[in-house]
């Protein structure tokens, strides 16, 4: 993460553009990507997509407060599993591409469609970290120290 590249100091322009990034990426797995491998399953949800739930609402909660070297190197702890359950070998990206078949260019022009993700200002203070931590818990994780 280019935010986190000089060590204790977090470049919060960096940070900024990758929370934003971020946000989007996960607006467009759970907006499109997820909703339609299931209908191209009838109804039946990816055995992952709960597992990539749990991982977006952990990663959504971290970057609401001001990013600390801990929460950096929790995010990034999460991302690498994330990434390899979604582009893996027989991960989400490659299940979906054989679900939706003939149907890939319109999923994939549905993906670019998603709007940029309004970004908050950081909020901080006990009850910010303390949803966090649970949601870390919920997904498996705990806050990197």
């Amino acid at each position: 993460m280019r935010a986190s590249a000089l060590g204790d100091h977090i470049d919060l322009a960096a940070y900024g553009e990758f929370r934003a990034g971020l946000l989007k990426h996960i607006a467009m797995e759970e907006k499109v990507l997820l909703p339609a491998a299931q209908e191209s399953q009838g109804g039946l949800r990816l055995r992952a997509a709960e597992r990539l739930r749990l991982d977006h609402g952990a990663l959504a909660a971290l970057i609401v407060p001001t990013p600390t070297p801990a929460i950096v190197a929790t995010i990034q702890r999460i991302l690498r599993e994330h990434n390899r359950i979604e582009e893996g070998r027989g991960g989400v990206y490659e299940v979906c591409e054989k679900l939706v078949g003939s149907n890939l260019d319109d999923l994939l022009s549905r993906l670019r469609a998603v709007p940029a993700v309004s970004v908050a200002s950081y909020k901080d203070g006990p009850l910010v970290m303390a949803a966090a931590r649970r949601a870390l818990i919920r997904a498996g994780y705990s806050l990197d120290l």
